[in-house]
């Protein structure tokens, strides 16, 4: 029944309007990534298919190659029947975050279930479905957007699974949901004054631990005064002299123009670099190709940006221009905050950068993201 369900979603005709240049930029971001797990796992080598195909790599193909298909089946479904399903993902994704407590914990911290060989992390899927719903009810409330029942709604939707991804714990991606919901507010109609607050709550926030991570505020000095208000591992991450710190940027700076060349890098395959495949692959990635590579990386970057955002130009409906808008913050809150962290403007605290990091969390739900951007680009050539 539910194949039957989603082959009457999916309508092959879309695919005629696809845009070849989000398909090429996505193209370009996995073979990147590839490349840096690659080198960043080779000493983990399975020698029978040689140096490249490392089991993180022949992993992250498998990730691919379910992301594309997703893409693809998305691209050819009507966004706008995504309506039914909003609130049952919601809901969904709200006992996945529940069920975390109740499962054994992984490193430490209520973040992923292991399922046979593999782990899944459901913030990742959290961030996107928070997307959906705003998008949705914003849409949904129409002109009554702008009335105080409707802005306390909208912060609920969003301040629920903010709250349990902070308890699993998980800073970096329950503040990336805070953004979000802040763009979406604006561009749905929310009351002003809540907007105002936010933004001014974002920008204090982002001004605060900046201060920390160049130098103008002194992390020990403050410690006595801060940890009366917050824990002493919560402002630890204000540290900007940690290990993890020092290596992302000593592995930058080891790349100098050229970079050492593909897994010939001596700092970050010493393994002095912390998770090199993971949330450290922007530094790992610099260390072999130096700013030329970073420059090219960024370029392919802004490019995917430039294309979503085109997609937020031309949507023919309110909700698909909230929802495009709401996948373009989440990807440049990604790309920001990781290059930010990795470059020491702020606190590391394990944000992916997107379509590059390993894992299959964060690969499946950018694509699923590229994947309806792609369905609403494609559906203005049919109204």
């Amino acid at each position: 029944m539910t194949l039957i369900i989603l082959g009457c979603m999916w309508n092959r005709q879309l695919l005629r309007y696809i845009d070849y240049r989000l398909v090429l930029l996505s193209l370009s971001l996995m073979v990147i990534s590839l490349l840096v797990v690659s080198s960043t796992t080779v000493e983990l080598q399975d020698l029978e298919f040689g140096s490249f195909f490392t089991p993180y790599v022949k992993k992250q193909l498998q990730f691919y190659a379910i992301g594309w298909g997703v893409f693809l089946f998305l691209s050819g479904t009507d966004y706008q029947k995504l309506r039914e399903w909003t609130w049952i993902l919601y809901a969904g994704m709200i006992l996945m975050l529940v069920g975390l407590f109740f499962v054994p914990s992984i490193q430490g911290v209520h973040r992923w279930y292991r399922i046979g060989g593999f782990t899944f992390q459901p913030s990742e899927c959290a961030k996107f479905i928070v997307v959906l719903a705003l998008s949705w009810f914003l849409d949904r409330k129409g002109e009554r957007a702008s009335t105080w029942p409707s802005a306390w709604q909208s912060i609920a939707v969003a301040f629920i699974p903010f709250l349990l991804i902070l308890k699993q714990p998980d800073l970096g991606t329950a503040l990336v949901l805070f953004p979000i919901a802040l763009v979406l507010f604006y561009f749905g109609g929310i009351k002003r004054q809540v907007v105002i607050a936010m933004g001014t709550v974002a920008v204090a926030a982002f001004a605060f631990s900046s201060l920390f991570f160049v130098g103008i505020l002194d992390h020990e000095e403050l410690r006595p005064y801060v940890t009366k208000v917050v824990k002493d591992y919560q402002y630890e991450r204000l540290n900007p002299n940690t290990y993890h710190q020092k290596a992302a940027q000593t592995a930058i700076a080891l790349g100098g123009v050229t970079g050492s060349g593909w897994q010939k890098s001596e700092f970050t395959k010493g393994q002095w670099l912390p998770a090199g495949r993971t949330d450290s692959v922007f530094p790992a990635f610099a260390e072999e190709f130096g700013i030329l590579g970073v420059v090219f990386l960024l370029g392919i970057f802004f490019g995917l940006i430039y294309v979503s955002l085109q997609v937020t130009a031309v949507a023919k409906d309110r909700f698909g221009r909230l929802l495009s808008v709401g996948i373009v913050i989440y990807l440049a809150m990604h790309i920001v905050v990781n290059l930010g962290m990795m470059c020491g403007f702020l606190p590391i605290t394990g944000v992916p950068l997107v379509m590059v990091s390993y894992g299959g969390s964060s690969i499946l739900t950018t694509m699923s993201a590229l994947g309806i951007l792609q369905s609403i680009y494609s559906r203005r050539f049919m109204f």
